[in-house]
């Protein structure tokens, strides 16, 4: 009888070395004679047990790691291919702590399934929420998700079933989908996983999308830094294309829906829909005025859908259970579930999907495991780059859309950077308008000016040269970014600046200049 193992190779787990640890299995199967078959599938996200090894036993899949090549004669000398015991046997993967208080929705089959099997994406319930939908009349579609009370996971939090009704009601002659990948938060993999842990889920969440606002074309837009995402989705595409999942007729039906995937060049304010739309037709990316809106004068001026990764990987499960299925996830205005990405100096790194509502401290502290370091917690970073940092004081605030912004925070795509007291949150702020400077598209005068006064002012600061007019003039300038700026790049650089201003004040005493040139 063959017996399946399990590799890893997303990009996360072959930084750290899982291809050498995939060669040295196959060398050792090579060796010994052995009926073993290597499905090589996505990360799990227990990022500080990778490279994590499986194998398929009748109890289920047992799970090893972190394996280094080293390791490998070992583990088939103990008969690890029966599940046996090992130093790095870590019992049934999915009774896991980190993986058993989970709810796992959306990343329901990252790590479980071969990523472009479509056989294992149908044993997984996969496409049942697609063959729903092509049954379906599109407005029927568009109250679903309405239902649902799916809210944009890119960082934005709108309402998806809003924009899909703008866009199915809208006129002409085509009508696009377009996927935002470009994943350029700090703290955030959300989107890399599910493109190269699962990617049939995407095509099948766009696919629907298609059909109820009219589209019948879609794009991928993601970075060029994710050469395996862009493989693997690429490989995907042409799979679906060949089983009628995409085409002229999807699934057989009057519908008809292709996609394919299209690179960035890294900039991060393509990560903004309208800079997005503008690279996707070959211009600069650079922020377009709104209004018009994407959803009425979007690519190529047509009506557009552009939704996050995770908001379109969500709809298939939303079409298969159900609206209020869905809901009963969550609290307030935040329904469903979310992956939480934990990262920087944290014990546990890694993505942990979970219904909106836990609070910070518990995501920090218990799924988190604090820090890496051992050191206490100083501040949390909520939401990328443009992120409020959030102190010890604040960690009772609930995991919830609302929720942040009452404490003048955000959720954004749901990284969270953990920092030990030995960061000094001045230098955050620093690097905060630095990060903007160098961002910023340049077309309006707020980002572009003001962040580069912002670095000016934050330096003066650092050198003692008049601090409290200074921090004042700080202050003064989050206020004409956040009010002025034309899109978020501007208008959130202040959420990290005033954060660490207000609520880190300690960090604000004049330091040695020759600290600002670390």
């Amino acid at each position: 009888m063959t017996v399946t193992v399990f590799v890893p190779r997303d990009a996360a787990s072959l930084a750290l070395g899982a291809e050498k640890v995939a060669i040295a299995v196959s060398r050792e199967i090579a060796a010994r004679g052995l009926d073993v078959k290597i499905i090589r599938n996505g990360s799990r996200g227990m990022f500080w047990l990778e490279p994590l090894v499986e194998v398929r036993t009748d109890h289920g899949r047992v799970a090893y790691g972190p394996v280094k090549p080293h390791d490998v004669p070992s583990l088939f000398d103990t008969g690890f291919l029966s599940g046996n015991d090992h130093a790095l046997c870590l019992g049934l993967t999915k009774e896991i702590p980190f993986l058993r208080q989970q709810t796992r929705l959306t990343f329901s089959r990252c790590g479980v399934t071969d990523p472009l099997s479509i056989d294992d994406y149908r044993h997984y319930k996969g496409l049942k929420g697609l063959e729903k939908a092509v049954a379906m009349p599109p407005a029927a579609i568009v109250q679903e998700v309405t239902d649902s009370g799916l809210r944009g996971r890119g960082g934005a939090g709108f309402p998806t079933g809003i924009k899909w009704k703008t866009v199915m009601e809208a006129a002409g002659p085509q009508k696009y989908i377009v996927c935002n990948a470009d994943e350029g938060d700090s703290a955030t993999f959300a989107d890399r996983m599910i493109m190269e842990g699962d990617p049939f889920v995407l095509i099948e969440g766009m696919a629907i999308a298609g059909i109820a606002t009219g589209a019948t074309k879609g794009y991928i837009y993601t970075r060029s830094e994710y050469p395996h995402a862009i493989a693997t989705m690429s490989a995907a595409i042409e799979i679906a294309r060949a089983a009628g999942i995409l085409g002229p007729s999807v699934l057989g039906s009057d519908h008809a829906f292709d996609m394919e995937v299209r690179s960035g060049a890294g900039a991060y304010v393509c990560g903004e829909e309208t800079s997005l739309l503008n690279s996707l037709e070959g211009k600069r990316g650079i922020v377009r005025a709104k209004p018009p809106l994407p959803a009425l004068q979007g690519f190529l001026g047509r009506p557009t859908v552009v939704n996050n990764v995770i908001s379109l990987a969500s709809i298939p499960v939303i079409m298969d259970r159900g609206a209020t299925f869905y809901k009963d996830f969550g609290m307030g205005r935040s329904r469903g579930t979310i992956p939480i990405q934990i990262a920087g100096n944290a014990k546990y790194g890694g993505l942990f999907e979970t219904a909106f509502g836990l609070s910070l401290g518990e995501i920090v502290d218990h799924i988190g495991g604090g820090t890496a370091t051992g050191r206490p917690v100083k501040a949390v970073q909520v939401g990328g780059p443009l992120g409020a940092y959030f102190p010890r004081e604040l960690f009772d605030t609930p995991f919830d859309y609302e929720a942040f912004a009452a404490k003048d925070g955000l959720i954004g795509h749901a990284g969270i950077t953990v920092f030990d007291d030995t960061a000094n949150l001045l230098k955050q702020a620093r690097f905060a308008m630095e990060f903007c400077a160098i961002e910023s598209c340049g077309k309006c005068t707020p980002c572009r000016i003001g962040s580069t006064r912002g670095v000016e002012t934050v330096d003066k600061i650092i050198a003692g040269i008049e601090p409290e007019k200074n921090k004042s003039l700080l202050a003064d300038l989050c206020n004409t970014m956040k009010f002025g700026s034309l899109c978020a790049l501007g208008g959130f650089t202040p959420y990290p600046v005033m954060s660490a201003l207000t609520h880190f004040p300690q960090d604000f005493v004049s330091a040695p200049l020759i600290e600002a040139a670390e």
